[in-house]
């Protein structure tokens, strides 16, 4: 059982790691918008521009309170 906590642990990481990657990278906002609606949109999900907006608010939140945790 112990395995499986350590594997879902690193797996959550990466996802955080990677979300992070992409919305602090050095690239316009809307460049960076564009590139996840497209990701999204290859596995199904569709969003309009205003919840797409509201996803990457609440991500980047997300993302700032678990750095500033971390701290």
């Amino acid at each position: 059982m112990k395995a499986l906590d350590y594997l879902v642990t690193f797996i959550g990481g990466a996802i955080i790691g990677a979300a992070a990657g992409i919305l602090l990278a050095p690239e316009k906002g809307t460049d960076t918008r564009e590139r996840i609606i497209e990701a999204l949109r290859k596995r199904g999900i569709k969003l309009n521009r205003k919840e797409m907006d509201a996803l990457v608010d609440d991500i980047t939140e997300e993302l700032s309170n678990a750095v500033d945790q971390g701290e």
